[in-house]
């Protein structure tokens, strides 16, 4: 999957959206359609700040940082997620409260049917942009949602979450041109803040699991054990520790107890074609240290 391909198409869709979305808000002056702005420009700088960090994480190892920078993709994805889903929710939340409390007359109803229903089909297309490049990198939608791309789960839920608020602000401006009830309007927006508010909670949550130091998949781990118990030389793994340094990078260290009497060039000899089997098999594995024990 090519992470830059999703990113930079969210990013100019979202531009194009807020400017819409914006526009429609102050003419109209619904809360609604003002939710739908907030969310569109949050998606914006949500996926500039992945793009950065993207960029950030290529950079090569130091002295200082010698496993390489691969954490700089969870640590933009994380803000990414505050900004994107608790910064935005609130806002959306406390103008929606406001108008439902308060309500003041909106106008220009059709025009915020119409941009509305630009965001849901600009959400669509975001949605299968995803979906293509899982398909062409031969991924499944369950795979990314399992990974530790948090990334771009990131920007799917953004995607998903701006198809069900632009279905709830499609149905609220319809019932407030049906009924006239401006009230509506701000009940409408405060929903899309919850929605927001309780998807960026969630993700935020998984993605510190990356931040402090997460460790690869169990099902993974077993496979990548039985491979190297599977050498002759080796009697048993006896630990497995292991780090997620980035959603294509882990750290893994193994201590291994051998078979009795190898010789040290035997030994040497077996650690370095278990190292090449494992990179070969999982070149997620980009650091492996491997602790022979008798």
């Amino acid at each position: 999957m090519r992470p830059q391909v999703v990113l930079t198409s969210t990013l100019l869709l979202n531009a194009a959206l807020f400017a819409a979305n914006l526009w429609i808000a102050l003419l109209s002056g619904s809360r609604t359609i003002l939710a739908e702005a907030i969310l569109t420009v949050t998606d914006l700088l949500g996926s500039a700040l992945l793009l950065w960090g993207l960029r950030l994480s290529r950079r090569p190892a130091d002295l200082q940082h010698p496993f390489g920078f691969g954490k700089e993709r969870f640590f933009w994805a994380f803000v990414s997620i505050v900004i994107s889903f608790t910064i935005a929710g609130i806002v959306a939340l406390v103008t929606g409260i406001d108008q439902w409390v308060d309500p003041r007359p909106i106008g220009h109803l059709l025009e915020g049917v119409g941009v509305v229903a630009a965001t849901l089909a600009a959400s669509v297309v975001g949605v299968s942009v995803t979906l293509r490049e899982l398909r062409l990198g031969r991924e499944t939608l369950l795979g990314l949602l399992e990974s530790s791309h948090e990334g771009l789960k990131s920007v799917f839920y953004q995607d998903v979450v701006a198809i069900v608020g632009a279905v709830v602000a499609l149905a609220g401006l319809l019932a407030v041109l049906e009924t006239h009830h401006d009230a509506i309007d701000g009940a409408v927006a405060a929903t899309e803040g919850f929605l927001l508010l309780a998807t960026g909670v969630v993700l935020a949550a998984e993605s510190r699991e990356y931040l402090i130091g997460r460790a690869l998949a169990p099902t993974l781990a077993r496979d990548l054990l039985a491979l190297v118990e599977r050498d002759p030389r080796v009697l048993r793994v006896r630990t497995i520790q292991s780090m997620q340094l980035g959603p294509d990078d882990a750290l893994v260290a193994l201590r291994i107890n051998f078979q009795d009497g190898l010789t040290t060039d035997q030994l040497e000899a077996a650690i370095d074609q278990i190292s090449l089997a494992v990179r070969t098999a999982y070149p997620l594995v980009r650091h492996l240290i491997i602790e022979p024990e008798s």
